[in-house]
């Protein structure tokens, strides 16, 4: 009697734990699909404005900062997918987890990278101004965006080919969970790993750090108020902030290592949460930094979402 007794309580324990990671999984799930939906409409309402205008596709400025949106909206996307991936698919064939996250690794890559270029070409426009039309062109600038996109694949194509050259190729039929932590767990990704990170914040850094300092420098000098020192001081805070919390995608591979082995509530609670801040949270703050403070995609947005109010109004009318 006391047997059964207990076994009862058990699977009722049992049940209720079940219950509760059931409930903590679609809570996380649905925070993060929400707010990926959030990101996804607004940059998608920017790329959406951002062809329709030739002032637009014709400046490297601008060209610039809407390859930074599109490539947010695509890390969004791989990013949301593998982490409900890891929820509701835990094995997945060891090729497509592969391309995922090289694709996913190379998106992450490319928003520091991208800010750096984006630095520079307004380097060059306030401290250079006679020279901006001449170096900083339309073609050069798709010739970055290659060269970014070039670069930021690099670290992946490198995990995959650590893996073929340690591991057997009858790896490529396995199947796994699908994350960098699970896929490359070798020691040599974790020297790769830490080399590959170390470069990259190096330069970008060093770029963004004495790019930002000049222009700071030179609005100061060329306002004739205080109020423009004081708005061009907050836009590079901004675009600090920004690059702080886009840095630190480079530290999630270290930290999600980290705490794999740990199974506790505590430390589930701190990966969510890290997640949330180093693959969420900067794709917020690009609308805001580059486009809502940006005069001409402002005007441009106040303007498309008044049109389609009149629009509204008169087919209502008309029936």
């Amino acid at each position: 009697m006391l047997y059964v007794c207990a076994s009862t309580m058990n699977s009722s324990v049992q049940l209720y734990n079940l219950q509760e990671r059931y409930a903590d999984a679609f809570a996380k799930i649905f925070t993060i699909v929400f707010l990926a939906v959030i990101i996804i409409s607004i940059n998608g309402v920017f790329v959406y404005i951002f062809f329709r205008s030739s002032i637009f596709y014709n400046d490297p400025r601008y060209i610039l900062y809407i390859h930074l949106v599109i490539n947010d909206m695509l890390m969004v996307c791989l990013s949301v997918t593998l982490f409900v991936m890891s929820f509701a698919w835990q094995n997945v064939p060891f090729p497509f987890c592969a391309t995922l996250l090289i694709v996913a690794a190379t998106t992450h890559k490319n928003t520091p990278l991208t800010l750096a270029g984006m630095a520079v070409e307004r380097y060059i426009a306030i401290c250079k101004p006679l020279h901006h039309h001449q170096i900083c062109t339309v073609r050069r600038t798709y010739i970055l965006i290659s060269l970014i996109w070039g670069v930021g694949v690099i670290p992946g194509l490198n995990d995959l080919i650590v893996i073929v050259i340690v591991r057997p190729l009858s790896v490529f039929k396995t199947v796994a969970l699908c994350s960098s932590a699970t896929l490359y767990n070798t020691p040599y990704h974790a020297e790769l790993s830490k080399f590959t990170l170390g470069l990259y914040t190096s330069v970008v850094w060093l770029i963004l750090v004495f790019t930002y300092c000049q222009v700071l420098i030179a609005a100061r000098r060329a306002s004739a108020d205080k109020s423009s020192a004081k708005k061009a001081q907050s836009t590079i805070l901004l675009h600090g902030a920004q690059l702080l919390l886009c840095m630190l995608s480079y530290i999630t591979p270290v930290l999600e290592k980290n705490f794999l082995p740990l199974v506790t509530d505590q430390q589930k609670k701190i990966s969510f949460f890290n997640y949330l801040l180093t693959n969420i949270v900067p794709r917020l703050l690009t609308p805001l930094i580059y486009g809502v403070r940006d005069k001409h995609f402002y005007n441009h947005m106040k303007g498309f979402y008044l049109c389609k109010l009149p629009i509204v109004k008169v087919e209502s009318s008309k029936q």
